[in-house]
């Protein structure tokens, strides 16, 4: 069931299109990857998908409804999670968490079984009593996805929620969105850490300049530049004799060398290995390693932008 569809959204800001023509949807049940560099748009276009913006064009429909005319559709159902972190400090967790649930229109025993509920989910029931302040970042972080768990949202927006933070608050707030997803919430994750887009995510829009310039699952956007792989070789000696001969081979598309590192990018890996290896057998060199490199994510990007992630 598509829960929400944006089509040709756009957002500018004076001579910067921010957000430039962008169209994607995501299915209920589904966990959304936005993944790009700082700057790539992510932020802006959930800001507009949150209601907190409106867009300069394009449209956005929560189950058929137009939320940038009828904002009341989504937010009830939905969570926003921001990058910055939206708690008060001087308030204890419990404090913080009351807050937001009356402002969700939670009281009585529902608002304490929800905050019960919630704290559990984000493992912090133990310090529920202790201000803010003396929190580390990372249950900073969980305390700020807990704030938009209360109301029990349909879609939950997730902004760069592991930025800056421990790599144990980083496992356990990603262990939570998946947990959250098999409860049945649908999810739209944004994030410029590869790693993370790839452990949690069923579907992938990449973003740069404020475009998204690929999408579709981890396995179709790798399958898309699958016919290209990257050997990568160490020998004592280069020579521009050696590299030049490489080039000639019909299967390789580029060659780069670092001192004695060679990295041949190739369009079928198993004929051009066999025929770089013949190359280097009638020559003097000595080989101290060759590994072929699959194509992941990075590649992706790096074959789609011709820089890497965080550049």
């Amino acid at each position: 069931m598509e829960l929400l569809k944006v089509t040709n959204l756009k957002k500018y800001f004076k001579d910067i299109k921010a957000v430039d023509d962008i169209s994607f949807c995501i299915n209920k049940g589904e966990i959304l990857g936005l993944l790009g560099p700082n700057g790539a748009g992510k932020s802006t276009t959930i800001s507009m998908l949150s209601t907190l913006m409106k867009p300069d064009g394009g449209l956005i429909e929560y189950k058929g409804d137009n939320i940038v005319k009828k904002p009341s559709s989504i937010q009830p159902n939905l969570g926003y999670v921001p990058q910055e972190i939206a708690l008060y400090k001087t308030l204890s967790g419990r404090e913080n968490l009351e807050f937001w649930a009356r402002a969700y229109g939670l009281k009585g025993k529902k608002l304490k079984k929800r905050i019960d509920e919630v704290s559990e989910i984000i493992g912090i029931t133990k310090r529920l009593k202790n201000k803010v302040e003396n929190y580390s970042g990372g249950m900073q972080r969980r305390l700020n996805i807990g704030a938009a768990l209360l109301h029990e949202p349909e879609l939950i927006i997730m902004d760069e929620p592991t930025v800056g933070i421990d790599p144990q608050s980083r496992k356990h707030i990603l262990d939570t969105v998946l947990e959250l997803n098999k409860k049945g919430m649908t999810v739209i994750y944004t994030s410029h850490y590869m790693e993370e887009v790839e452990y949690l995510c069923n579907n992938i829009c990449i973003m740069d300049n404020g475009k998204i310039i690929a999408k579709g699952s981890k396995e179709e956007l790798i399958k898309s530049i699958q016919s290209e792989k990257i050997i990568n070789i160490k020998v004592d000696n280069v020579t521009d004799e050696l590299l030049n001969v490489i080039k000639t081979i019909e299967e390789v598309s580029d060659i780069t060398c670092d001192n004695n590192a060679i990295a041949v990018t190739v369009s079928n890996s198993k004929t051009s290995f066999n025929k770089i290896i013949d190359v280097l057998s009638k020559t003097d060199v000595s080989i101290n390693s060759v590994d072929i490199n699959e194509p992941n994510l990075e590649t992706v990007f790096l074959n789609l932008t011709g820089k890497a992630l965080r550049d």
